[in-house]
């Protein structure tokens, strides 16, 4: 299931893109170069300001994934060009290892900040938009770890219960984003955006290691995602 909706998710981003690359004549008629630089010159630095909810990863869990996780987007638009962004969410798993009965638990909030970059930021003649972006994110969290009884190496058929509680950790860590960002209709969009994530930091204890971080997903150096975001863009 986790395969195929992949697959379906991809494909719909290179059909999104498609449209984005190839307009219709009815968004309307390109300018010359020059006038668009000459537009783009005279336009206002601010030009408004975007909320958005990430729904991907819950309707992964939908679909038997064993993370739970939404956030927030709030962007702001900066001479169509500069996109400051500033991401919070929440995620949490609860779930247990089939091959080796290890049972782990957390939840916690997350952050994102960074800044996105519009590649078309000189055609505004399109229904949307192609970006690249930069993320820093960070979560503090708990989280609890147990699993089978272990054996003692000192003291031989000594049984030693493995269980650990309410262990803190923090994590940080960098994405690097390329997205799409399309009108559906009016003020509301939609976005598809694909991440990689590469860990900088976190914390470990000297009996357990956190198994997922929130807002990063799988405790591993870096980690691909895909994320959909549901926009709207704010009267200004």
């Amino acid at each position: 299931m986790k395969k195929k909706t992949s697959a379906y998710i991809s494909l719909l981003l290179l059909l999104l893109s498609s449209l984005l690359l190839f307009p219709s004549p009815a968004w309307g008629q390109k300018k010359d170069k020059e006038q668009l630089k000459a537009d783009y010159k005279a336009s206002p630095l601010y030009q408004g300001s975007s909320i958005g909810i990430e729904v991907a990863s819950a309707a992964g869990y939908l679909l038997g994934g064993d993370i739970l996780s939404s956030e927030l987007l709030l962007q702001s638009n900066l001479k169509n060009r500069f996109l400051p962004t500033l991401e919070i969410g929440y995620g949490r798993t609860d779930v247990v290892n089939d091959a080796n009965d290890m049972h782990y638990k957390t939840s916690a909030p997350y952050f994102r900040i960074g800044m996105d970059y519009n590649v078309f930021y000189l055609k505004p003649y399109l229904p949307g938009y192609l970006y690249v972006g930069l993320r820093y994110g960070m979560s503090s969290f708990t989280y609890d770890v147990s699993g089978p009884d272990m054996e003692d190496p000192n003291y031989g058929n000594t049984v030693v219960p493995f269980s650990y509680s309410g262990m803190k950790s923090k994590a940080s860590w960098l994405e690097g984003v390329v997205g799409i960002k399309v009108k559906i209709y009016k003020r509301f969009h939609m976005g598809w955006a694909v991440r990689y994530k590469m860990r900088m930091s976190v914390t470990e204890h000297e009996n357990s290691t956190p198994w997922y971080v929130p807002g990063f997903g799988k405790n591993a150096s870096s980690s691909f995602n895909l994320t959909y975001n549901l926009i709207y863009n704010l009267p200004f």
